[in-house]
């Protein structure tokens, strides 16, 4: 009896030219993000109208915002440990097809509470999405590309958070703020139809839980389509541990070096999203109350969207190159213009000139922080690493919101309170310096090992 042919998938995955099958994930993914960041983020664009609607003052406001926060925690937490039992693929397709739902049914809000409960459950479906199409991205690309493809793919969110102030401006003054929900969902529900269509199942996850061997096959012959693959071919991941199919436990995440990456890795990303969702919901309040028009506060949200997305293609290749201490030159690059915007004298123009820089950093860190939330963990519970690292940012998520609304219903001078998110990138950068540092020592380590 012939011998089963050995496919290192490891080896196809980091050789390969990114051909059309990888192509092909990478662009569904970018479509599905996008309509994630149109949900999850229209929300601020149409703040003054339902606030209008339902009578809410800013601390109500900020516990709508809070709620789609607090359940994006939560739904990284479940999604990504259903995805580590039954597939990135169809965890992905199922908390698509939620937020479609969900989104659609804004429109028939009634009441403050009705609003509360779907923010909350919207929430939900769409945090669970967002590292399941990271940790799917990055098993599919080589390792010198991962921080760079997950980039791109969150360019889609952003570029969908961008897209709901032109939406809102267009359909809410016309068809009421109801419209606005209405498209984003039905969008979101056709994009769900081409997931069903063209996306993979992850092979890493397949491999590494003995699963569909003929899947296995076929798409690796799509990763390397000059590569003759069985289907009764016995695959290996050579750049993991084989036999490990244990139950995810919370442990895992603290294992060996882990003990070290994870809570700073957890602490940055808190930091990080303390200041992005601050910047994220209130924007468009904050600049109403310093005298900018309706239009011109969301106009201006929208354009800092696409500084953010700027910083985030700046910074994507040097995260994949240099690794966390790039993100965190670029935290610490973004305290100074916090604290001049907030504290020194600005005019209109000048105002909006470093607020754009801003936005360039402050989003480039976050966008960096995507990246390498799911690059330390193995394929076994990278899912569950990369949920986990997300939804326990989220209390930082949570606390912009809500502290920013506490703040803005006091006397405390608006724009100081751009100093006040000075603290963020700071707290960020000092975490990645340690990772940095810790992995430095660990090269160096194994280095001497091997010379030994």
């Amino acid at each position: 009896m012939p011998a089963r042919e050995i496919v290192d998938a490891t080896a196809l995955i980091e050789g390969q030219k990114l051909h059309g099958f990888v192509i092909r994930l990478i662009l569904l993914s970018i479509a599905i993000t996008f309509f994630d960041g149109f949900d999850i983020n229209v929300i601020a664009y149409t703040a003054p109208y339902l606030s209008e609607s339902f009578h809410l003052g800013k601390i109500e406001l900020g516990n709508v915002f809070a709620a789609g926060t607090f359940g994006t925690m939560i739904g990284g937490l479940l999604f990504g440990y259903l995805a580590d039992i039954h597939g990135r693929r169809r965890t992905i397709i199922t908390a698509a097809a939620c937020f479609g739902v969900l989104t659609l049914l804004f429109a028939t809000v009634r009441s403050y509470e009705m609003l509360l409960v779907l923010r909350f459950l919207n929430g939900m479906a769409i945090g669970g999405l967002l590292p399941l199409c990271w940790a799917l991205n990055i098993e599919y690309v080589p390792r010198r590309y991962r921080a760079t493809v997950v980039t791109i793919v969150m360019l889609g969110y952003t570029l969908g958070s961008s897209l709901g102030a032109p939406v809102t401006i267009f359909l809410a003054p016309r068809f009421g703020w109801q419209a606005v929900f209405l498209f984003g969902g039905a969008a979101t529900l056709l994009v769900t139809l081409l997931l069903a269509w063209g996306l993979p199942e992850s092979v890493r996850f397949l491999i590494s839980r003995g699963r569909r061997p003929d899947l296995v096959a076929a798409y690796l012959r799509g990763v390397a389509p000059d590569r003759q693959i069985s289907d009764d071919a016995r695959f290996i991941l050579s750049d993991e541990e084989a036999g490990e199919r244990a139950r995810f436990r919370l442990s895992c995440l603290f294992e060996r070096e882990l003990r070290w990456i994870t809570p700073l890795l957890w602490t940055a990303y808190m930091a990080s999203s303390m200041a992005i969702y601050f910047k994220s919901n209130w924007t468009p309040i904050v600049f109403e109350m310093l005298g900018y028009t309706r239009t011109q506060a969301a106009s201006f949200s929208s354009i800092s969207a696409i500084g953010a997305a700027l910083g985030g293609l700046l910074i994507m290749r040097l995260v994949d190159r240099l690794g966390p201490v790039s993100i965190a030159l670029m935290a610490a690059l973004a305290v100074p213009p916090l604290l001049f915007v907030g504290l020194a004298q600005t005019g209109f123009w000048s105002f909006l000139g470093v607020n754009f820089v801003v936005n360039i950093l402050v989003g480039g860190v976050h966008y960096g922080m995507h990246s390498i939330s799911g690059l330390f963990y193995p394929s076994r519970f990278r899912a569950n690493g990369a949920g986990w690292a997300t939804s326990i940012a989220k209390f930082g998520s949570i606390a912009g919101p809500v502290i920013g609304g506490f703040i803005l219903a006091t006397s405390f001078p608006v724009k100081h309170i751009f100093a006040l998110l000075a603290v963020s990138p700071a707290i960020v950068a000092a975490a990645l310096l340690l990772m940095g540092g810790l992995q430095r020592n660990r090269r160096n380590a194994e280095m001497e090992a091997i010379t030994a």
